[in-house]
């Protein structure tokens, strides 16, 4: 199956499950793939986001990682073109994510995102942004094909410049490296390392069909002992 295929079969399972076959489960290894250790490796975001347009629903694409800050004396010279620029020269679908890299005065203060850049970037193939900073023109993106993972909305921003481009930054309680697939919903998002995709599909398929087993037999349960003996079952 194609890579773009692929991201097309993994948008049809929401970002929990995907971080159940991506680490979640280490002792289920016909399900979970492992790849983390759930709680000491930084491989999903935290709370201190919030999902834009959760009835927009999933989306999934490549990783494209920037640093956005204030001016100050040494700034170099990059600017949103070059990450729009490398948004393009990334395999698509991309997610965006954008570190805020402003000092702390103006943290809570800098819409890293509007209108006019949402529409370049949704150009450029991006379906999702992911920030530990507030954005704006909530309504004007809306509809846009383009969800977002930020900490809320503000009305404006001040100079800013691009600090780097497609670095390893850590967003949310994310760590993400250029060029991973990440996976995002209003439950948050995930990463994984883009040679495990195809597997995760496999496994998300498995996945939903133990799941969709083992509730149906709760629903039809007469009272709660036999949930507790199906939930046994389903445990060893």
């Amino acid at each position: 199956m194609k890579e773009s295929d692929l991201i097309k079969e993994i948008i049809k399972y929401d970002t929990p499950s995907v971080t159940n076959v991506v680490a979640t489960y280490p002792d289920k290894p016909d399900i979970c793939l492992g790849l983390y250790d759930p709680w000491s490796v930084n491989w999903y975001t935290d709370d201190s986001v919030r999902c834009l347009y959760p009835e927009m629903g999933r989306v999934a694409g490549h990783a494209v990682t920037c640093i956005f800050g204030a001016p100050s004396p040494g700034s170099n010279s990059l600017t949103f073109l070059d990450v729009l620029r490398a948004l393009d020269e990334s395999p698509r679908p991309t997610v965006l994510v954008i570190k805020n890299g402003f000092p702390e005065a103006y943290k809570r203060k800098c819409a890293v995102c509007g209108g006019n850049m949402s529409t370049a970037m949704v150009k450029a193939g991006t379906v999702g942004v992911i920030s530990d900073a507030p954005t704006r023109d909530v309504d004007e993106v809306r509809g846009m094909g383009l969800q977002y993972l930020v900490t809320g909305a503000t009305a404006g921003h001040g100079e800013f410049v691009i600090k780097a481009i497609n670095v390893p930054v850590s967003v949310a309680g994310m760590d993400v490296c250029p060029g991973e697939i990440i996976h995002l919903d209003e439950n948050g998002a995930v990463k994984f390392p883009r040679v495990h995709l195809a597997e995760v599909a496999s496994r998300l398929k498995k996945l939903q069909k133990i799941e969709e087993t083992r509730m149906a037999k709760m629903r039809a349960a007469k009272n709660v002992s036999e949930v507790i003996k199906i939930l046994q079952g389903f445990e060893s």
